[in-house]
Formats: structure tokens, C-alpha cells, sequence
């Protein structure tokens, strides 16, 4: 299977809307254990735009242009492979997964459709980065910390935001799509 050179771009628009939006949202914010970012706005309107192969390779590459160093991570190292002990690590780690899931499950431009797919993919990246910051925190930061307090950091803070997020991405997926003509192959 080859990918097309239209989605090829795509897929690089929004590696570089990712690499974009969470330097200028890092300027603009104290350095905090789980930064606030609209890494999951882009994730999620990529998947709707994008197929699943497209939105996977523009997070996975996304990932892979942050472990080779460039500086496109929201809390400090910035990038490069120590990013991984990194405790908000787990959640962009779950990103290609999650998007190719929630592009996948998408059959129509339906809100209902976008919704529960998009829902998913928060349900996944949740599901690998809590679990992913608590093995940090607890066995390499050596920090005390149990479940509640890990939901109280990496949970709780940000739902209604990532799902405001996800009201925004279908929106502007709906609307992008739309207008530039994008068809999507369901």
C-alpha cells in the first residue's frame, strides 16, 4: 500500500501545526508536571481529517522529531531521548495509537460519529499516560504518589478541557472538511 502525495502533505501539516502549537502554548505557561497544551486538539482533528495510516505517521513522526532532539516537547528536556522519563511522556506516546483508532472508527461526518470516536481516542490516551506517569513518578522521580493522586494531577485538571477540545476538533473538521473538499474514504 503506497500513501498518496496529498495525504503525504496532510500528514506533514499537522506534524508541524503539533510541533508549532505546543512551542507557542509552552511560551505562554509556567513548567508544570502536566502542561497544559493543544496537542490533543491536533491529535484529535488530525483523526478526522486524516486516514488512519496519515494520522499515525503525523504523530509518529511528531514523536520521533522530538527523540532525535529538536526542541518540540512542552516541558523541559524539550526533546531528545531523556524525553522518556519524562512523566507526561505516556500520553504523547499514546497519540499515534489513539488517532489511528479514532480515524478508524470514523464512518461519517456525523457529530455523534466524531463524538464516540474521539471519545475513544481520550479514553486511550488516558489509558496509556496516567498509567505511564504513575510508573514514572513512583519508580524513577521516586516521588510517593497512588492513583488517586495521579488522577488528581494528570486527570481531573484537563477532561473537560480535552473534551472541549474534541467539541472544537469536530467542529473544525466538519468545517475544513467542508470547504477544502477534503473526502475522507469511510
Amino acid at each position: 500500500m503506497t500513501i498518496s502525495t496529498r495525504e503525504l502533505v496532510l500528514a506533514s501539516l499537522f506534524t508541524a501545526l503539533m510541533c508549532a502549537l505546543t512551542i507557542v502554548v509552552r511560551l505562554v505557561q509556567p513548567i508544570v508536571i502536566i502542561p497544559f497544551s493543544l496537542q490533543p486538539l491536533v491529535m484529535l482533528l488530525a483523526a478526522t481529517l486524516l486516514s488512519p495510516r496519515g494520522v499515525f505517521l503525523s504523530m509518529l513522526a511528531y514523536l520521533l522529531l522530538g527523540l532525535i532532539g529538536l526542541p518540540v516537547f512542552s516541558v523541559p528536556p524539550y526533546g531528545g531521548p531523556a524525553y522518556v522519563l519524562v512523566p507526561s511522556f505516556g500520553f504523547l506516546l499514546a497519540f499515534p495509537l489513539a488517532g489511528w483508532v479514532q480515524s478508524h472508527l470514523i464512518k461519517s461526518f456525523s457529530v455523534l460519529n466524531l463524538a464516540v470516536a474521539g471519545l475513544v481516542a481520550i479514553i486511550i490516551y488516558y489509558s496509556v499516560g496516567l498509567p505511564y506517569m504513575y510508573l514514572i513518578m513512583k519508580f524513577y522521580l521516586g516521588h510517593t504518589v497512588n492513583i488517586l493522586q495521579v488522577l488528581k494531577i494528570g486527570f481531573i485538571p484537563f477532561i473537560i478541557f480535552d473534551v472541549a477540545k474534541l467539541a472544537a476538533a469536530i467542529w473544525l473538521g466538519r468545517e475544513v472538511s467542508r470547504r477544502l473538499g477534503l473526502e475522507r474514504e469511510f
